[in-house]
């Protein structure tokens, strides 16, 4: 696991563990995040299934809730099966591009 930290917004990326072992790893260490967005990148593995992107959700909707934003970043996964209530990208522009449409909408009281 990689941290990169870029103003207020900190990436994270997965290299070899499992899913499951990354989510565990990033509720462990949420307190050093928890101010910032946050971009998972999953480029870097093989294959991404449904059942991996969800394991996020829980995370990612408290988050969100904390008006911070989440974005997972992945080509591997089907797009059109993923759930509204989590954002998934195909590259790491786009998820920068998320965020700063996030913080606009924030910044408006949407």
């Amino acid at each position: 696991m990689i941290f990169d930290k870029n103003g207020n917004t900190s990436t994270i990326t997965q290299e070899k563990a499992s899913i499951i072992e990354l989510v565990k790893k990033i509720e462990v260490l949420y307190e050093r995040f928890k101010n910032d967005n946050i971009i998972i990148s999953l480029t870097t593995l093989n294959k991404v299934k449904l059942t991996d992107i969800v394991e996020f959700l829980q995370l990612s909707n408290k988050h969100r809730k904390a008006k911070h934003s989440f974005v997972i970043v992945t080509e591997k996964a089907n797009l059109n099966d993923i759930p509204d209530e989590i954002v998934v990208v195909p590259t790491l522009q786009e998820a920068y591009d998320i965020i700063e449409m996030e913080e606009i909408e924030r910044d408006l009281g949407f």
